[in-house]
């Protein structure tokens, strides 16, 4: 199994970034992993903390449209060039954390996405000069009010409301090319989305190159991947889980808000 990078809160309130052992205890380091964070002393019980979102970016940077059979199902051409969008930093919610159905919105869709987290600071990158700049790789769900996304013209809104973007559960260091997502809702059998990672228009390099030409990434950013075919509704009372082969699962229930 691959190592699991974790973000967690203790009892006490402490958050630390650390790494999942076998039996859940977790190996406090003493910063972030991808600024040199290294190992100390510290041991947390499995009991004794929270897993949160596995890193905290100063942005989350998403790309539309990056599967040709979602694209498709949209009924929009393929783009010619990465479409990007921004979601707020304060869309992230933890694996297991509920998302929230806004007043404001007849349908909210989920999708299920590979997201990429930055390790260094950089800009104006070539391809080839992408893979040094991956620290590694998590799940995502670009949580869309669909109609809200159609009414405004662009997506801000429709992308940028309080835990539209479940994260987690922790971060892994290498995935397979042809890794697997696949997207369940309710614990049915039949996964709503399933395709291969290798899939995508526009490939995690390229797409980063293409984002580091725009704006300079951080430490802790995130790139969103884009979603494949299979978007659909979600309502109240439901639980939506994306699995990635080699990450895991990240699983969250809807709820009305308040």
């Amino acid at each position: 199994m691959a190592q699991r990078y974790v973000r967690v809160k203790t009892i006490q309130e402490q958050i630390y970034y650390g790494l999942l052992k076998l039996n859940r205890s977790v190996a406090v380091f003493d910063a972030p992993p991808w600024l040199g964070g290294q190992s100390t002393e510290i041991e947390l019980a499995p009991d004794s903390y929270q897993i949160l979102a596995p890193c905290a970016p100063s942005k989350i940077v998403a790309v539309g449209k990056n599967y040709a059979k979602h694209a498709e199902e949209m009924g929009t051409p393929l783009p010619k060039e990465p479409l990007l969008f921004l979601k707020p930093p304060t869309t992230i919610v933890a694996d297991g954390q509920p998302i929230y159905y806004p007043s404001q919105s007849q349908r909210v869709d989920y999708e299920g996405e590979l997201a990429i987290v930055i390790g260094e600071r950089c800009r104006n990158l070539k391809p080839e000069q992408v893979s040094k700049v991956i620290w590694g790789y998590t799940i995502a769900n670009d949580v869309t009010a669909r109609d809200l996304q159609q009414k405004d013209g662009q997506w801000t809104r429709a992308k940028g409301f309080d835990t539209f973007c479940p994260l987690g559960p922790w971060i892994v260091r290498e995935l397979s090319a042809g890794a697997k997502l696949q997207t369940f809702v309710n614990d049915l059998p039949t996964p709503r989305q399933s395709a291969t990672i290798d899939e995508m228009v526009f490939a995690p390099e390229s797409l980063i190159a293409y984002i580091s030409q725009v704006m300079t990434l951080l430490p802790g950013d995130l790139i969103l991947t884009g979603t494949p075919e299979g978007i659909g509704p979600l309502i109240a009372g439901d639980r939506v889980r994306v699995e990635i082969e080699g990450i895991g699962s990240l699983e969250n229930s809807v709820i009305a808000s308040v």
